[in-house]
């Protein structure tokens, strides 16, 4: 018997089982369970036969179209949840449109991330930072020191208490007015597609190129570009995957020196640039933005040394605000950092 007489057999066989392609169809759907012999009689046909094959294809189309759908759906309700989620932060009527200066206070405040959960991240912050003041602060790991510094934008409430920038509580404010006031540079930040120009525009869209060069040099970030092949026109990779994390970090300083705002604050954001570099920094902020209050966050003690006082956060709470030589005379945390780094070269979260 040849191989096509077999077949037509075959589906002779089937057919008087009681299995078609209908059924089949309705068991690849989970309507209709199969017998042994008409299990047995399927695979053979979906093997042998050229409408079998043709069928297994597009059995297998279909099954990958129904989990491209279920794992379509599921982004779609995770997507609809975000874009309809309401925010917790509203401006008021007759919100300030101004920010007068860089004076910080925090007036007895109270932080939770979940409020009513009595965890508190910061308690009873009371402390008060002059305008053009240069502030370092340290701590260990969940000491609250971000906490701390996204109270002064705005990114959250507090519980209890109040914090003031330029003497006006920040819940009075426009928004946008405050955090363009309040230039926050990260550890990690992004840079976008484009020429360096570019991505420092996103600072200040109206920025001259004059303006770029001088907050460049301030961030030291020119004496990297003006060794590139396009200079201020070289083109960045997205997310800045052809520049090192130090140049990165010194382009995003100069990016957030283009708003001129009257609070910068430097979220850890030196932490891959060298101890020269990150000192020069300093200088630089120094001579050209004297009338800017700065918030200094950083691992590394040398980065906080030269500010006019250094505020020591433990477990949510104030230890010490005063200045670097009182410290190191009289609090043990900042003495324990002090060994812990200038002696054994290590990170006070990690002691030598």
């Amino acid at each position: 018997m040849t191989e096509d007489s077999r077949v037509e057999e075959l589906v002779y066989i089937m057919k008087k089982v009681g299995l078609n392609l209908t059924a089949q169809i309705d068991c690849c759907l989970g309507n209709q369970e199969l017998s042994g012999v008409q299990t047995y009689f399927l695979v053979y046909f979906l093997r042998h036969h050229p409408e079998g094959t043709y069928l297994t294809e597009v059995c297998q189309m279909l099954s990958m179209v129904v989990v491209m759908i279920s794992m379509s759906l599921a982004s779609v309700r995770r997507i609809s949840e975000v874009l309809s989620e309401k925010a917790d932060i509203h401006d008021p009527e007759n919100a300030v449109k101004e920010v007068k200066d860089g004076r910080i206070d925090f007036n007895h405040v109270n932080f939770s991330y979940k409020h009513g959960s009595g965890k508190n991240a910061l308690s009873d912050i009371n402390l008060h930072i002059k305008s053009g003041e240069t502030i370092g602060v340290i701590g260990g790991t969940g000491a609250g020191k971000s906490s701390l510094v996204n109270l002064i934008c705005r990114l959250y409430d507090v519980d209890e208490g109040s914090v003031c920038v330029g003497g006006v509580d920040v819940r009075k404010y426009d928004t946008e007015v405050l955090r363009n006031q309040v230039s926050v540079v990260l550890q990690k930040n992004t840079l976008f597609s484009g020429t360096i120009l570019d991505n420092l525009r996103w600072g200040n869209p109206d920025a001259t190129y004059e303006e770029c060069v001088e907050a460049c040099k301030a961030a030291c970030a020119d004496e990297f570009i003006d060794r590139m092949p396009g200079g201020y026109e070289t083109r960045i990779e997205r997310g800045g995957a052809n520049v090192s994390g130090g140049q990165k970090q010194r382009l995003c300083i100069a990016r957030a020196l283009l708003k001129k705002p009257k609070i910068l604050i430097l979220d850890d954001s030196t932490s891959a640039v060298d101890t020269a570099t990150d000192a020069k920094i300093r200088a630089a902020f120094a001579k050209e933005i004297p009338g800017t209050t700065k918030i200094i966050i950083a691992q590394r003690l040398s980065s906080v040394e030269s500010a006019d006082r250094i505020l020591v956060l433990d477990n949510g709470r104030i230890d010490d605000f005063d200045t670097p030589e009182n410290l190191l005379a009289h609090n043990a945390i900042y003495q324990e950092i002090h060994h812990s780094q200038m002696e054994g070269g290590g990170d006070f979260d990690q002691p030598a």
